[in-house]
């Protein structure tokens, strides 16, 4: 019987030792804290956000900034349908939200991390906590774990799926067996806004407004923090300028139209011909709140008591530009402390992705966010985590 050691008891490790275990493999799973699936505890809020309701392997592999290419042929083997009939049959259903996000229908992460528990156990999976690796060497036998204890362990297959490259030294294993790091830089985080006016409107949501930063643009939902601006459309902008933003050390401007779907200047001059007698700051364009259109106005300059009938031509022009492009100086960002993700991994170009197996190192497999893969918010990083982790431990028990 082959002998697997997977490090690192997450999603991916999981997942492929799972695939592994039923497929005949010896399996052992050597997680170094003392938790397993920490990340799939807190992700989606504690509902856990499983994958993403798209079906199409080309499709589905453009929502990942990182590893679009790489990924479509095992997205062609191993899909967000696989996945929801994979817990199907271990009896966890899931819904789709209007979004496309699915979850389960118990609303609870829990469900999803004691599937993965009595299933590995039911396949016989080895559970280790407080298992971190020291290092890993190969020779003609195999290969050699060196636990942080002082253990060693024997393996003829191990795979490495110990999460997102937080730091380098997070890839350290994978650099030691000659594989190459590309550098890590934060993916997936809310921007820091110094203006007063904004952290006053914490807690509001707007949408659609499109959002320019850095030669990028998107489109979606906006929310208002105590620091600055998050929600999707700021998310789905630090993902794909990750590296851009990290070079301008997240320092730039945001240009924010907060009604791409509207004729401003005609709303504008509508609005003067019917309300003359009406407050400006009390006149908002829907579907602007209250709040953020009276925030607006009075960014512009205009004042408080200013009525529609007394807005000058040159004012009105104003109004029409900070409608349709207010510059926001970001100054930082935020992540998660816990719910990271990060761009950047092992080098995709040194991996076979029909297996996960090293091209450098036969026997050594990789999976999830250890990889150079990051994916937009919405369960596509759990899916690239399921795929990868599903193609190694079939790859490794057959191998």
């Amino acid at each position: 019987m082959t002998r697997v050691a997977i490090v690192g008891g997450g999603a991916a490790g999981f997942f492929a030792a799972i695939a592994c275990a039923e497929a005949g493999g010896d399996v052992t799973i050597l997680e170094k804290t003392g938790h397993f699936l920490s990340k799939v505890k807190i992700s989606g809020g504690g509902r856990c956000n499983v994958t993403h309701a798209c079906f199409d392997a080309r499709a589905l592999s453009k929502h990942f900034p990182r590893g679009e290419r790489p990924l479509i042929g095992p997205f062609q083997t191993f899909q967000p349908r696989d996945t929801i009939e994979w817990f199907k049959r271990r009896g966890v259903l899931m819904y789709t939200q209007d979004d496309g996000c699915l979850f389960p229908v118990s609303d609870s992460s829990q469900t999803i991390i004691d599937c993965f528990i009595d299933a590995a156990q039911a396949a016989g999976v080895k559970l280790r906590t407080n298992a971190g690796v020291e290092t890993i060497t190969r020779d003609a036998a195999g290969f050699t774990l060196t636990l942080q204890s002082g253990e060693t362990l024997q393996a003829d297959r191990v795979m490495l799926a110990t999460g997102g490259c937080r730091t380098a030294a997070m890839g350290a294993l994978a650099v030691s067996l000659g594989h190459t790091l590309e550098p890590p830089v934060p993916s997936l985080f809310t921007f820091h806004v110094d203006a007063p006016w904004v952290h006053e409107l914490a807690g509001i949501v707007i949408e659609p407004v499109t959002a320019f930063a850095a030669g990028l643009t998107e489109t979606g939902i906006l929310l208002f923090t105590h620091w600055g601006v998050s929600g999707p459309v700021i998310l789905r902008l630090s993902a794909w300028g990750a590296r851009k933003l990290a070079e301008l050390d997240y320092k730039f401007p945001l240009t924010i139209d907060w009604l791409p779907n509207a004729d401003v200047a005609a709303e504008l001059e509508t609005r003067k011909a019917a309300n003359p007698a009406k407050l400006v700051v009390n006149t908002p364009i829907a579907p602007l709140q209250a709040r953020l259109w009276e925030a607006l106005v009075l960014a512009t300059g205009i004042k408080r008591e200013t009525r529609w009938a007394e807005l000058s031509k040159a004012q009105t022009r104003a109004l029409a530009s900070q409608l349709s492009r207010t510059e926001l100086p970001v100054t930082g960002k935020t992540m998660n402390k816990d719910e990271f993700v990060t761009c950047g991994g092992v080098r995709l170009s040194e991996v076979n992705f029909k297996t996960m197996e090293s091209k450098l190192v036969p026997g050594l497999y990789f999976g999830g966010e250890l990889l150079d893969i990051d994916g937009i918010t919405g369960g596509f990083n759990f899916q690239s985590c399921w795929t990868t982790g599903w193609l190694a431990g079939n790859a490794m028990a057959s191998a």
